[in-house]
Parts: C-alpha cells; sequence; structure tokens
C-alpha cells in the first residue's frame, strides 16, 4: 500500500479495484493515468460476478491485460496496494457489495456511483464506515479526482476536458461539490482562473452522502499543498452550517470561496425539488440564500450570484499570490494519449481499406437491410422466402413468378426418405448422439457429383453446349464419345410411362409463367432422344431444376454469359442444399424424438471378402 499521508486520499501510485464490468469508465481512467505520466495503471482488478478472465484495455497505444475476478474477496486477496473501491454495482446490490468492501483492511475509500440506494441502506454504510475508518463518496456520485495522480471512474469526463482543465497536473485549489455535473464546470473555472485543481470530490446528490464538506475540508485544511478551496453546496440539509462553525471556530482558515446554488426556489409558491434527492428546503433555515448569508458572515468568500464566482475564485488566487503565499504550478505537457479507432473512423480522421466486403446486408444501422431494403419492409410488402433469397442471392427485387418458382425447388428438394446417402449420415450421426449441428453437417457433407451434385452439373452441361448453339443430337453424341454420363438425365424407378411428379409440377409451371424457357426445351428435347434407347433416361429433377434456374435468370434479365458465371459460381447447389437441410434437419428432429439408439449395420447386409491366411496362400 503507498504511504500516503492521512490527508491525502489518493496519490500517483493509487490502484483501486473496479466493481461491476465498466470497460468505458475503465479506459477512461486508463487514458488519464497515461496522460498524467504515472508509472503504472491505477486499475488493478476488476469484479465482475458473471464472469473472470482479463480484461484487454489500452496504455497509450500498448494493450494491457486487467484480471477479472469473480468475488470481490478473491481480488483484494491478490491486489493488496488497492486502496480504493469503485463501486458500480446496481442500487440493488450497492449495499451488500459496500458493506463487504468496508470489512476489508485493506480498503481505505469507497466510492458508490449508484444512486437511489434506501436513505436507511446508506446510514448503516455511513456507521460501518466510521466505525471501520474508512472514507466513503457517495452514493450517486461521480466520484473525485486528484489532478495529475488518479481519478474516480468518469469524474472530468473525457480527456480532451480534462486536459483543457488542467487536471494532468496538480494546482493549488481544492473544492468540494454535491452535483458530479456541477464538479466539471467547477474544474473549469477554476483552471481558467488559478493555477487550476488540486484535489476535487463530489460528495453525491442523495440527502445522507457517505462523507461530509467537513470531511474533506479537514483534509484540505491540514494538506500544504492546497493554498485555497471552493465550496459549491446547494439548497436543502444542513451540511454548509458545519463549516459556518468551522470558520468561526477556526477549523478552517484558509480561504474559502463558497456559494450554494439553489436561490430562485425562493421565487416558488411551494417547495421545489431539485435534481438531487437532497435539494429542497424543509425551512427558511435551508435555503440557499440563508446558508449564503450565513457563510458569508463568519469569513467565507461569497459572490452575488454564481456568475459572479469565476471573479471571486480569480480574486483570491491573486490575492495569495501577491501575499506570496504559493508558488504558480508549471504547466505540464501531458502524453498524448492515442485516439481510439471508432472515434477517429467516425470523425473522419483516418481511413483503412476493409478485409470483407458484403454488398446484400447492412447491419450497422437502427434496421438490418437486405440488399438496402428494410427488414421491415421485406414483411410489410410480403417478399416471403423466394423475395428474400433473390434479395440475398441475386440482389434483386425477383417478380412474383420467379420468386414463388425458388420456393417451390425448396420444397421440392427438401427430402427424399431416409435412404439417400445425406439422409441416412444424418440419422447415423444422430443417432451416435450428437448434436444436431453435427449431424446436419455430416448429411449435408454428402452432396455432391453423386448426391445433390447434379443439379449444378445437368445447368453445366446444357447451357455449355445450348449457349454454344449445339444441338441437342449432337450433345447425346459428343458425351457419348467422351463416354460421360449426362448429369440431369436418367432416374432408377421413373420412366416415360411412371412420370415423376416433381418434374411435371416444375414444368408445367414453367411453361406457364416462365418468360423464357430456351434451357428447358433444350433439355426436353435431348429427353427425346434418350428415351428412345431407354424409357427411363429421362430429364430427373435435378436436370429439370438446373435447366429452370437457369432460364429463370434469363428471364429476370441475365445474359448467357452472365448465366453461366452463376452458374460457375456453384450457385445451383445451393439451392439443393437449402432445400435438403429442412429434410435432414426433419429426420434428426423425428431420429431424437422417438429415442433411436446407437445404429450398427448388421453383418447380413455386408459381403465380408477376406483374403485367405497367409500361410495358404502358396499352397
Amino acid at each position: 500500500m503507498s504511504s500516503k499521508p492521512e490527508y491525502d486520499l489518493f496519490d500517483h501510485n493509487t490502484a483501486a479495484i473496479i466493481y461491476g464490468y465498466q470497460q468505458n469508465a475503465i479506459q477512461r481512467m486508463l487514458d488519464f493515468d497515461y496522460a498524467c505520466k504515472r508509472d503504472l495503471p491505477s486499475v488493478a482488478a476488476i469484479v465482475n460476478p458473471t464472469g473472470g478472465g482479463n480484461h484487454q484495455g489500452f496504455w497509450g497505444s500498448d494493450i494491457i491485460n486487467i484480471p477479472i475476478y469473480k468475488q470481490l474477496k478473491d481480488a483484494v486477496t491478490h491486489h493488496p496496494d488497492a486502496d480504493i473501491l469503485i463501486n458500480f454495482a446496481s442500487r440493488r446490490s450497492a449495499y451488500q457489495v459496500t458493506i463487504e468492501a468496508i470489512s476489508f483492511p485493506s480498503i481505505r475509500t469507497i466510492s458508490i456511483i449508484a444512486e437511489g440506494i434506501p436513505e436507511h441502506r446508506t446510514k448503516e454504510i455511513i456507521a460501518r464506515a466510521k466505525q471501520n475508518e474508512k472514507m466513503i463518496i457517495g452514493p450517486a456520485t461521480v466520484g473525485g479526482i486528484k489532478a495529475g495522480a488518479f481519478k474516480i471512474g468518469d469524474t472530468g469526463g473525457t480527456l480532451d476536458n480534462l486536459i483543457e482543465s488542467k487536471l494532468h497536473r496538480p494546482g493549488h485549489v481544492a473544492y468540494l461539490s454535491k452535483s458530479g455535473g456541477m464538479s466539471n464546470e467547477l474544474s473549469n473555472i477554476i483552471a481558467r482562473n488559478t493555477d487550476g485543481v488540486y484535489e476535487g470530490i463530489a460528495l453525491g446528490g442523495d440527502r445522507f452522502p457517505g462523507s461530509s464538506y467537513l470531511d474533506h475540508f479537514k483534509r484540505y485544511e491540514a494538506n500544504p499543498d492546497v493554498k485555497m478551496m471552493v465550496m459549491l453546496g446547494e439548497v436543502g440539509g444542513r451540511a454548509e452550517y458545519e463549516i459556518v462553525e468551522a470558520l468561526k471556530n477556526g477549523t478552517i482558515t484558509k480561504p474559502l470561496v463558497a456559494w450554494c446554488m439553489g436561490t430562485s426556489s425562493e421565487q416558488f409558491s411551494t417547495g421545489v425539488q431539485f435534481g438531487h434527492a437532497g435539494a429542497k428546503a424543509h425551512s427558511d433555515f435551508e435555503t440557499a440564500r440563508a446558508k449564503n448569508k450565513a457563510l458569508k458572515e463568519v469569513g467565507a468568500i461569497v459572490p452575488e450570484s454564481f456568475n459572479d464566482l469565476d471573479r471571486k475564485i480569480k480574486e483570491t488566487y491573486q490575492s495569495l499570490l501577491q501575499q506570496g503565499k504559493l508558488e504558480p504550478a508549471q504547466d505540464v505537457e501531458p502524453l498524448l494519449v492515442p485516439m481510439d479507432y471508432n472515434q477517429a473512423v467516425a470523425q473522419g480522421l483516418i481511413r483503412k481499406k476493409p478485409n470483407f466486403t458484403s454488398t446484400i446486408v447492412d447491419d450497422r444501422g437502427e434496421e438490418l437491410l437486405y440488399c438496402g431494403v428494410p427488414i421491415s419492409e421485406v414483411f410489410e410488402e410480403d417478399y416471403g422466402l423466394g423475395g428474400v433469397l433473390g434479395l440475398l442471392w441475386f440482389k434483386m427485387k425477383l417478380p412474383e413468378w420467379a420468386a414463388k418458382f425458388l420456393e417451390m425447388v425448396v420444397l421440392i428438394t427438401a427430402d427424399h426418405g431416409p435412404a439417400v446417402s445425406g439422409a441416412h449420415n444424418t440419422i447415423v450421426t444422430t443417432r451416435a448422439g450428437k448434436d444436431l449441428v453435427s449431424s446436419l453437417v455430416s448429411g449435408l457433407l454428402t452432396i455432391g457429383p453423386r448426391f445433390g451434385g447434379a443439379v449444378q452439373g445437368a445447368a453445366e452441361i446444357f447451357t455449355e453446349y445450348f449457349y454454344q448453339d449445339q444441338t441437342p443430337k449432337y450433345m447425346v453424341n459428343d458425351m457419348k464419345v467422351k463416354k460421360k454420363n449426362i448429369q440431369g438425365i436418367g432416374h432408377r424407378i421413373k420412366s416415360v410411362t411412371n412420370p415423376d411428379m416433381r418434374v411435371k409440377i416444375m414444368k408445367e409451371y414453367a411453361l406457364k409463367h416462365f418468360p423464357v424457357t430456351e434451357t428447358l426445351d433444350f433439355a426436353l428435347e435431348v429427353e427425346k432422344i434418350t428415351t428412345t434407347k431407354r424409357d427411363n433416361l429421362i430429364l430427373n429433377v435435378d436436370g429439370c431444376i438446373g435447366a429452370l434456374c437457369c432460364d429463370m435468370l434469363r428471364g429476370i434479365g441475365y445474359t448467357h454469359e452472365q448465366v453461366r458465371n452463376f452458374v460457375n459460381l456453384g450457385g445451383l447447389n445451393a439451392l439443393f442444399v437449402l432445400g435438403r437441410t429442412v429434410g435432414l434437419l426433419a429426420h434428426i428432429i423425428d431420429q431424437k424424438r422417438i429415442g433411436q439408439g446407437l445404429y450398427r449395420h448388421p453383418w447380413d447386409d455386408i459381403l465380408y471378402m477376406l483374403p485367405e491366411h497367409p500361410d495358404n496362400q502358396n499352397n
């Protein structure tokens, strides 16, 4: 623990434990530390009840790791030099955290940020703290700051404001305020009219602050580096009268510029509650005017209004200079803290080439955009699955016939029973007890040239010959010479006399709604030739989908070259993958629902063809 004198709560080596994972406040503390040229960060540890690990923060442009603990006792045990707890717990748990912190000998000061803690709880905290000789700042406070040394949480606002208010190095003026917002204003006023702030504390806006004006002014009175003091009081309560008595009896002898806010409350016919819980006068004694009068009568320097506060501060400081009671603090150049990337981007100060490019989805704004279309519009105009596929896959709003065709393909390819390779793999994996994603992937991985890939292959073959103005007969003969099967032609069961209903449905739909069916027409001419050899060499479902996908692209404005480019991307297999995913998921759910156990293939379905024993092979 640092060997600072009793009158100083903070110094250049003060280390704090942060309760609550307030990442912005933590970084602001680190940035202030760095600008002040501290040797070590002021944040020693973080307590986050929902998770441990490490927090990565910036120390200038370097990354530092700050340990995160789930329990306060662990943080205190591992960081005995940390004597400040900054309590960001909510008002529901701030009391329990504070009471626990008071019990640790190494914790000397506790700042309670939360407001709205029940008053009887606050009184108990105050009593426990006094018994254990702890200093409480708050509740309902932003905290405080020791210029050039340490700040609590978000005190002082942004780093630019801190530097402008000269808080990166100590001056000779100490101040107290109930209001956190007004403490920032005081820092700025003091910086413009004196050599700057030595220390400032925001006591907190609740009716019963954990420490009083007098508690801190006694420290400032004892501190030889503090040459003058500023107090910003407010209407309501009687805490300022402790200062009246302290001035009267000589407990406070240093110059004190004081002003109590809320003199306008007397203009209202009924009692007015100002921003803070304690900012309401319950008698004439508690009015701001009465307090200002009492302070002035015992020697405090009290302006005529808040607008005159800066002049009184300047006059008091100048008087001390003329009396030779202080040497002005020397200006110190703070270390430059690099700007955060997001902040720099927002201000347009940097540019960077992206690593990823998305031309279909933007999720950065208030509403998700699919290819420029707000998600609300997708539902309002009933885009449906086919319409969304159009936006995401083809980057356009598809005509109704095309959107419906895509949905038709998904429905038709959704499943083809449990015996096909994809479903078989999925079922076996599911029965082995694997999770949903693993089981799904095991089936999807079988999709390829022999399972599902015929959609892609058929489109490639049909367009290769048709787009080069070759005849169907030439194609059939050429494929025969090359000893290659025509993908998309042939079915194990279906035939000319036993047609596939799926193909029939798609053909009838296309012939009725598609503006172009050139690829389908070519494929059907091929079918006429192949079925003269065997009646089951028909255009199958994969071939029909492949041909019609090409015609759909032509129908929405694609050229032959653009169709071929899309086919070459492997995009048509995506339709089969999308549709078959529905069926594979259904098999997973089905197997888990009926509780099927581990699958073992039956022996009688395996042909065992082992060689003879090696000893017998030469006989």
